[in-house]
């Protein structure tokens, strides 16, 4: 029997990325994203992939300043404070209670538990705020890594998106009088 314990489970928290630290890093100016956020972001915050991400956040933030609790964030590890991805709801609950959960964990810190600690702080925002009904998870189904993320928290398959030149995605989703995390 074998009585070495696991891997201790991560901790994370959520830094803001406001409307000037996201068009910073738009704009591929990873000096003054870290600077606005306060927090030393890495490399992965100027990707092609987080700048285009980024731009339509800070744009979807100048259209509505409310959608800022809601929206990208730094995911910093604790206690030692690295940076080591964004994530957040795609806007605040629509007019049924829904949010939907966004994650990325920086490639050089993958495969570490940072998304399921990351999914696990999600899911408790949203389940403590009075106004989310139902948490949504969208994943391509190539993605084996979030689907494997997901698949302990209790999320339901309720459907597909996608075309032939993005590709096929599941649609998952998980009642928040549901969500039970210790």
């Amino acid at each position: 029997m074998n009585t070495t314990p696991g891997p201790t489970p991560k901790t994370v928290r959520f830094v803001l990325l406001g409307e000037k630290a996201l068009r910073a890093l738009a704009d591929g100016d990873l000096a003054g994203g870290s600077a606005e956020a306060g927090v030393a972001l890495d490399v992965y915050f100027v990707s092609e992939r987080a700048r285009s991400m980024f731009a339509y956040r800070a744009d979807q933030l100048a259209r509505d300043p409310s959608a800022a609790p809601w929206i990208t964030r730094a995911v910093v590890s604790e206690p030692d404070g690295t940076v080591v991805g964004d994530a957040g709801f795609h806007g605040p609950p629509d007019g049924t209670g829904t949010v939907e959960v966004g994650y990325c964990v920086a490639p050089a810190h993958r495969r570490r538990g940072y998304a399921r600690a990351t999914l696990r702080a999600l899911l408790l925002r949203a389940a403590a705020e009075p106004g989310v009904r139902t948490v949504r998870a969208t994943i391509s189904a190539e993605n084996a890594a979030s689907l494997a993320t997901i698949a302990g928290f209790g999320f339901t398959r309720v459907g597909e998106r996608g075309n032939a030149a993005e590709g096929i995605a599941h649609v998952f989703e998980l009642p928040a009088d549901a969500i039970h995390i210790q």
